[in-house]
């Protein structure tokens, strides 16, 4: 019996099928619109390095013929043959997309699915719908990646760009229409098996229509010698601006013009005609000279009364190079002079200053640690409405106004600040972790819909216009970009663009919740969008 597979389910092949010549087929289809059905053979890195191994109709196979594309049958829109113990060891990855050829989008589609048959038995399947999609014009299915075993995944990521956005995700370039001169490629000697007589040699499922008796799958033989690696071009030998003066190389020792090393110079209190001191093991400190004071050990203070060689006496050690004094020691934690409206003191203070911008500030109510000139500080207040949504979502904000002529320093309990500028464009930031922003700024709460938290969905603060937003993380966060595979933890994700599209992924399941000892990481949010998108994710669990 199949399984049936969510998107984000993974497994091992090997717990699927104990087979290595695999059917994928998918099926995929909607009123008017023409769907190309691709495979896409990656790197380690996941980006398409070898273009012949980009498997789609004009390109039918891969070089050893590991990856083949069969065409519709047996129900599917489209179908492949995989043979995984004849991937090259330099594919890390196979993803099966589609694409729309013309205008349309994904959410039109009907119920489609991608399925892996063995042995002429469907053993995994991933259903989908085009309400699972809004805008996207291609969608990654399902991959076959490696890692130590090769194992299947169910995607369901989408793209708004098609194929051209496909190609650049996986770092391949979109072929000019302008070679039109270029001789067309030769069809492939491959024929599809026929519909509805008799299944592909290595097991597809028979057709619906017209059930055959079962009959054992015939072997394919040794599969051939693998293909040999692509070299590499050779790159060429750097230009050399002017011509090197050609040295010559040393006489002979004993020949005339040889000149014997010249020998080395005593150290400072050594006796001259005496060796150098023998080096110390690794990780003791060298000796003193004779007649010197042996040096403190590494990290620890020089003992009372002596400075180090070279050093004016009577100076305390760890005095600044500049000089010594209070003023010299505060130095270092000066003011940050800067034209700009807003200017980050360190990792944990801003200042913002008002003579520059003309609006005010909305600052979190008490981050004000200091300021400078004349200002005024005002409640900034929600209105009924605004208290109401933000009591029901989560997403309040206790805020107040600062206008006037002068700088204003904000923090909050030693929380990381990041200055975010936006120039039309807009991102979506929990309100906790707001600390200021521009009055211009236009900001509301955004719904995030999904059934695997109480509740049924999940609440977030959408700024967009022109101005800056401060945000503030605990520790120093990390901006990843959007991909298929990127999942957070809803208490640690601080921020993303509000292009992406967030989807609730929950693993909750009854076997783990009716016996103790789960992972505790039971709500995820999935990411996904075209390349540009990004989530900022900190080190630490609110």
């Amino acid at each position: 019996m199949a399984r049936e597979f969510q998107r984000g389910h993974k497994a091992k092949i090997s717990d699927l099928t104990p087979g290595t010549d695999l059917y994928v087929g998918v099926q995929i289809a909607a009123p008017g619109l023409t769907f190309d059905i691709s495979c896409f053979g990656l790197d380690a890195d996941e980006k398409l390095s070898d273009d012949r191994y980009f498997i789609f109709f004009n390109q039918p196979k891969s070089p050893e013929e590991s990856i083949q594309l069969l065409g519709a049958q047996s129900g599917d829109t489209e179908s492949f043959r995989v043979t995984l113990d004849r991937i090259p060891a330099t594919i890390h990855k196979l993803s099966f997309t589609a694409t729309l050829d013309g205008a349309g989008q994904m959410s039109q589609v009907g119920p489609g699915y991608i399925r892996i048959v063995a042995g002429g038995e469907e053993v995994v399947r991933y259903a989908f719908t085009g309400s699972e999609f809004t805008t996207e014009r291609a969608v990654m299915l399902g991959d076959f990646y490696l890692k130590d075993v090769w194992r299947f995944a169910a995607v369901g990521q989408g793209f708004d760009g098609g194929l051209d956005a496909l190609l650049k995700n996986f770092g391949g370039e979109v072929a000019e229409e302008e070679e039109a001169s270029a001789a067309p490629q030769a069809a492939p000697g491959f024929a599809p098996p026929a519909q509805a007589t008799a299944p592909p040699a290595f097991g597809a499922p028979p057709a619906p229509s017209a059930p055959q008796a079962p009959q054992p799958a015939p072997s394919f033989g040794a599969p051939p010698a693998p293909a040999p690696a692509p070299q590499q071009p050779m790159h060429a030998a750097p230009t050399i601006a002017a011509p090197l003066t050609p040295q010559a190389p040393p006489a002979p020792y004993g020949q005339p013009g040889h000149q014997p090393p010249p020998p080395p110079q005593p150290q400072f209190g050594q006796v001259p005609g005496q060796g150098a001191p023998p080096t110390p093991p690794y990780g003791q400190p060298a000796p003193a000279p004779y007649g010197q004071p042996a040096p403190a050990p590494y990290g620890q203070p020089a003992p009372f009364g002596q400075q180090p060689p070279g050093g004016p006496q009577g100076v305390p050690q760890g005095a600044p190079a500049a000089g010594a004094g209070l003023h010299a020691a505060l130095q270092l934690y000066k003011e940050t002079p800067t034209g700009q409206r807003w200017t980050p003191q360190n990792k944990q203070l801003m200042r913002v200053d008002l003579t520059m911008g003309g609006a005010g500030v909305l600052a979190r109510q008490g981050s004000m640690v200091m300021y400078q000139g004349k200002v005024d500080f005002g409640y900034k207040s929600a209105g009924f409405v605004g208290r109401a949504v933000g009591n029901a979502t989560g997403q309040e904000m206790q805020l107040m106004r600062c206008t006037g002529r002068g700088q204003v320093f904000l923090a909050e309990e030693g929380s990381y600040l990041h200055p975010i500028e936006l120039q039309g464009d807009a991102i979506c930031v929990s309100a906790e972790s707001v600390l200021a922003f521009d009055e211009s700024l236009q900001y509301e709460v955004r719904r995030v819909e999904g059934h695997g938290i109480p509740g049924g969905a999940l609440f977030t603060m959408q700024f967009q216009g022109t101005g800056t937003v401060i945000i503030k993380t605990h520790g120093t966060p990390v901006v990843l970009p959007v991909t298929p595979t990127t999942f957070a933890d809803c208490n640690a994700v601080v921020a993303w663009s509000a292009a992406s599209q967030v989807i609730v992924s929950s693993q909750v399941r009854l076997r783990r919740n009716a016996y103790p000892g789960h992972s505790g990481e039971t709500v995820n949010l999935q990411f996904r969008g075209a390349p540009g998108n990004f989530i900022v994710v900190q080190p630490y669990e609110v």
